[in-house]
């Protein structure tokens, strides 16, 4: 650091540092899986298709059907190139009314 006194002003110079910012990493399709999953357990299908094979009875249209709706997300984002880095917004996938 240096001070500088030019035409009865005073002035402190740092010298320009060179900052390197690390690229953020990729977003990978496994994480767009992930999601998926997350999304899934949110929803408890698991339980709907074990309740469905114990019981014999179908899960609700609604479970199905909000099952394909990730799945089709998910597809669909991991073929992005490059996926995004806002992956898991809500933006990119299907809204469960519970």
């Amino acid at each position: 650091m240096r001070f500088a006194e030019i035409e009865e002003s005073r002035e402190w110079t740092e010298p320009v540092r060179l900052v390197i910012k690390p690229a953020p990493p990729a977003v990978l399709v496994e994480d767009v899986e992930a999601e998926a999953r997350r999304r899934l357990r949110a929803c408890r299908l698991d339980e709907w298709r074990t309740r469905e094979f114990i019981t014999g009875r179908p899960m609700p249209h609604e479970i199905r059907h909000f099952a394909l709706q990730v799945e089709f997300a998910a597809n669909a984002i991991s073929q992005l190139s490059p996926i995004p880095d806002d992956y898991d917004s809500d933006v990119y996938w299907p809204k469960f009314w519970a």
